[in-house]
């Protein structure tokens, strides 16, 4: 099939309508809008980092304009419509999509990643034996270790720490309940007691599942999307969109600049133009589905993120944890915001205007949005 030649604005569109950034409310309101949030994203990744709200509950507020952080507990621990385990990153996962991530368990339990290969097994299997005995525990509850430096700024000077993320990735344990980033791990089977737990996914359906993913919440894919963070596609995947493509289910295209390379377009996707995009402003975390995949972004938006936090401070060029400014279909500005809980403020650290920028006529749309980012970072639900 010969290729379809995209512009990037068409291809922009094509991204921004699959990540649902050109609808003002997509998902809805109440907590079931969260449900729905991360079933069409796939996982919303989870991180560390609180100068504003962490990534996760921004993601979701970015495209739940309602949202409150009790709905995603409330998805978490008492609905169980979403889990966390590993993507590219830890994050929350639909419930949905629990069984393609079975066959991942069951090789870790049979080959531990790298990290913990040197965890015994007799300290995983003694913190699942108390959590089988006496309920669910953090690592805040643990308080007979004995204690030992930290390999890692983020590690922990319990052992009992990698135990529990040992027995987490072998399936045995899932994280019940998360307090900030203080983790609850209960048995897998008890805490979705009640709930029919599916058979493994095939490898082959593991495939189709990592594709269908990318093509749900990127609109159109290459190789190093779908699977991302690795480059281009296994030889597995590589053979399903080529049997798509003669079904004529998935259509090649060219991007504009990116002549060389090809994408992959659902065929339906391009029999309706999509409308035009309206004027929405979303000030987006470093981690949103729409950043954290560097390449593409510089191909459709002809800006290059650069997460400076870990860059030493006399070296940062916009900000210690700079956030892109979306309006419409264009990055505008990047603004390094920082909230003080304290004085109930959002403080705007560095604002700036990215490529040409309309600062008259972008400038009062970012500040009306920003009250409204406030209001959200501050909130106390």
């Amino acid at each position: 099939m010969k290729a379809k030649a995209l512009t990037l604005r068409e291809g922009r569109r094509l991204w921004l309508h699959a990540q649902r950034l050109d609808e003002a409310e997509p998902f809805g309101s109440g907590p079931d809008a969260t449900r729905k949030a991360v079933e069409h994203l796939g996982y919303v990744q989870i991180d560390t980092i609180n100068v504003i709200e962490r990534s996760h509950h921004h993601i979701l507020a970015t495209r739940i304009p309602s949202y409150r952080r009790a709905d995603l507990a409330t998805a978490q621990s008492i609905d169980k419509t979403v889990f966390e385990f590993w993507t590219h990153a830890l994050a929350y996962v639909p419930m949905r999509d629990f069984r393609f991530f079975l066959p991942e368990m069951k090789a870790h339990r049979e080959e531990p990643f790298r990290w913990y290969t040197d965890v015994p097994d007799d300290e995983t299997n003694k913190v699942v034996r108390r959590i089988r005995k006496n309920g669910a525990i953090s690592i805040r509850d643990i308080d007979d270790d004995d204690l030992i430096d930290k390999e890692h700024p983020w590690g922990s000077r319990k052992p009992s720490k990698r135990a529990l993320q040992r027995a987490f990735f072998d399936g045995r344990l899932v994280i019940s309940e998360r307090r900030g980033m203080v983790k609850t791990y209960d048995l897998l089977v008890r805490h979705f007691a009640g709930l029919d737990i599916p058979k493994p996914a095939t490898p082959r359906q593991v495939d189709a599942y990592k594709l269908d993913r990318a093509l749900t919440a990127q609109g159109l894919v290459n190789g190093a999307s779908v699977m991302h963070p690795w480059l281009r596609f296994s030889p597995e995947i590589g053979k399903l969109v080529e049997s798509r493509i003669r079904k004529k289910d998935l259509v090649p295209v060219t991007i504009e600049g990116d002549e060389k390379n090809l994408h992959y377009v659902p065929a339906e996707a391009l029999e309706t133009p999509l409308p035009e995009m309206p004027p929405l402003v979303h000030i987006l975390s470093p981690f949103d589905p729409l950043i954290i995949q560097r390449r593409r972004l510089k191909l459709f938006f002809g800006y290059d993120h650069v997460f400076e936090a870990y860059v030493p401070k006399a070296k940062r060029q916009f900000g210690y944890f700079t956030l892109p400014v979306l309006l419409g279909d264009e990055i505008v500005a990047l603004l390094d915001l920082k909230t003080d809980r304290s004085a109930g403020k959002l403080l705007i650290q560095a604002w700036h205007w990215n490529g040409l920028g309309k600062p008259r006529a972008h400038k009062r749309l970012i500040e009306e949005a920003l009250g409204r980012f406030e209001r959200f970072q501050l909130s106390p639900e």
